[in-house]
């Protein structure tokens, strides 16, 4: 398992966070498995890490959480993305987008043609 610097795991975090919710609602657990699968093992959170970023975006109401009573009678909190939360995606989008393409370039040049 590659370890990612705690600072692109904190950078990348809330546009994981939100990509997720925006397939539907999760609760914590879900995330941490969410992103453990999407990433074939490589990225492995933490609750310590993952519930200060959800109370962050919740304040900047870019999401929202509720209660509900589980299958097993546990209850469970639960989030989902708000029109906020989606405008912040889009952003973010284009924004790790941008990032995406200028590594590409510097790391796979492409011969310049005259």
């Amino acid at each position: 398992m590659t370890k990612l610097s705690k600072d692109l795991v904190a950078a990348s975090s809330v546009p994981i966070i939100l990509s997720i919710l925006e397939k539907g609602e999760h609760y914590g657990y879900q995330i941490i498995q969410k992103v453990r699968e999407s990433s074939g093992g490589d990225v492995e959170w933490a609750d310590g890490m993952l519930y200060p970023i959800l109370h962050k975006l919740e304040d900047k109401g870019m999401i929202e959480s509720y209660w509900q009573m589980s299958d097993n009678g546990r209850k469970r909190k639960y989030y989902r993305i708000c029109p906020e939360g989606r405008e912040a995606l889009a952003v973010e989008r284009n924004n790790w987008s941008i990032i995406h393409v200028l590594l590409q370039n510097l790391w796979n040049p492409q011969p310049h043609s005259i």
